[in-house]
């Protein structure tokens, strides 16, 4: 499984971004896919996660402002992020998990100013 993610950029407090991972390979040994985060000096993070059955968890800090969102096909994963705050400034990477093993995406900046 290989996985690239875009979408990232710099957005003022209260703006909005989407992020997009776009899975190609053995798709079809995927049983979750996710979004994590890690800003300087900090754990990377998880921030949401869909599984195959369609159910999602949220990081308690984005609940009600971000939403996980898959294709059927795992071809593609958003997030969208909402009233953002400077506080969501991080490098956000995408995964997948499965039969295969873990995969990271390269990761993709995301700055949210004051």
């Amino acid at each position: 499984v290989q996985l690239v993610e875009s979408g990232g950029g710099l957005v003022q407090a209260g703006g909005s971004l989407r992020l997009s991972c776009a899975a190609s390979g053995s798709i079809f040994t995927i049983t979750a896919m996710g979004w994590y985060r890690q800003a300087p000096g900090n754990q990377r993070e998880l921030v949401a996660v869909v599984r195959r059955d369609g159910s999602t968890d949220y990081a308690d800090s984005v609940k009600g402002r971000f939403t996980i969102h898959r294709d059927n096909a795992w071809n593609t994963v958003s997030l969208q992020m909402n009233v953002l705050k400077p506080e969501d400034t991080a490098v956000y990477y995408c995964n997948a998990a499965g039969g295969l093993g873990i995969t990271w995406g390269q990761g993709t900046q995301v700055t949210v100013s004051s």
